[in-house]
């Protein structure tokens, strides 16, 4: 929630300079960003907010998706570790910190701030005075390297457990076992919770046609914007409604009965090549002959 009201509210630089007002609007690297300019304003401090905490955001769900491989590991419900919430406080809230602070005194200086941030939006830099990718720049090394490695271990943890609860376990009779509908809803559930959806980004960067790149790209917004709505329906909703069925009685519209009369016809061949149709309701005692 924090990360997308900094993101909504702080994205766009307060200060920018006068050579760039005329440029916002085109996909160009600004005039500012070849010239050294003191920092001013609050945009670097709101940069390196938005860059922790989208990085506390998949650092949390990582340590979800190591808390249920844990869970599978010792095959009970209570398999988590003793010690693994409290590592998962330090880990949560320090590893983003850590690689916010190496970003920030490696790249940053208040006389060239450029190093750090963009300058008309608050984010990461990543692009060269010729427009190229530069992997020197933060945005690389400090935000998509340690995603893609979260990513990576995010979808082995649900390999690992789409693999677990496929297995049949034949201490179970039929009646036990789960369908295969609830199999894949439960996969879907912890993929979501995962942020696998964040993979469509990675395939923006290496997309070049454009037709692909406009899907991937309305994908990519629209799954990542619904994401918190799709966790509180899949992990909230759904559990507040199995654990009160008559929620969804309450919901059904009401039913009107309507006076319907059911017939199945079929057609008999006889020797004058009449079509005979019999009704098959029982209401009915008649038989009408079409010829």
């Amino acid at each position: 929630m924090i990360f997308y009201l900094l993101f909504i509210f702080g994205i766009n630089n307060p200060v920018v300079h006068a050579e760039v007002a005329n440029v916002s609007a085109e996909n160009l690297v600004p005039v500012s960003d070849y010239h050294q300019y003191s920092d001013e304003g609050p945009c670097t401090a709101l940069t390196a907010l938005i860059h922790f905490f989208l990085l506390a955001t998949f650092t949390w769900n990582t340590l979800y998706g190591i808390n249920v491989f844990l869970i599978f590991k010792t095959n009970t419900i209570s398999g988590t570790p003793q010690w693994f919430p409290k590592v998962s406080l330090a880990v949560g809230w320090g590893l983003p910190a850590i690689i916010v602070g190496i970003s920030l005194g490696s790249t940053y200086r208040v006389e060239d701030p450029l190093g750090y941030r963009q300058e008309e939006f608050c984010w990461l830099a990543f692009l060269d005075p010729k427009q190229n990718f530069d992997m020197r720049k933060p945005m690389f090394w400090g935000f998509l390297l340690p995603l893609v490695i979260m990513l990576i271990s995010n979808m082995a943890i649900l390999l690992h457990f789409a693999q677990n609860i496929c297995k049949t376990n034949p201490n179970l009779n039929r009646s036990h076992q789960s369908p295969l509908k609830k199999k894949i809803l439960s996969s879907f559930s912890l993929a979501v919770m995962l942020g696998l959806s964040w993979v469509t980004g990675y395939m923006l960067l290496i997309t070049h046609e454009p037709t692909l790149h406009l899907i991937l790209s309305i994908v990519f917004c629209v799954c990542n914007t619904t994401q918190g709505i799709q966790i509180f329906i899949l992990f909230t909703l759904r559990s507040v409604i199995k654990s009160n069925p008559g929620i969804l009685k309450a919901m059904n519209a009401p039913k009107i009965a309507i006076h319907r009369k059911g017939f199945f016809l079929w057609k008999v061949k006889t020797e004058e090549s009449n079509e005979i149709y019999r009704p098959t309701d029982p209401d009915s005692a008649e038989m009408s002959s079409l010829s």
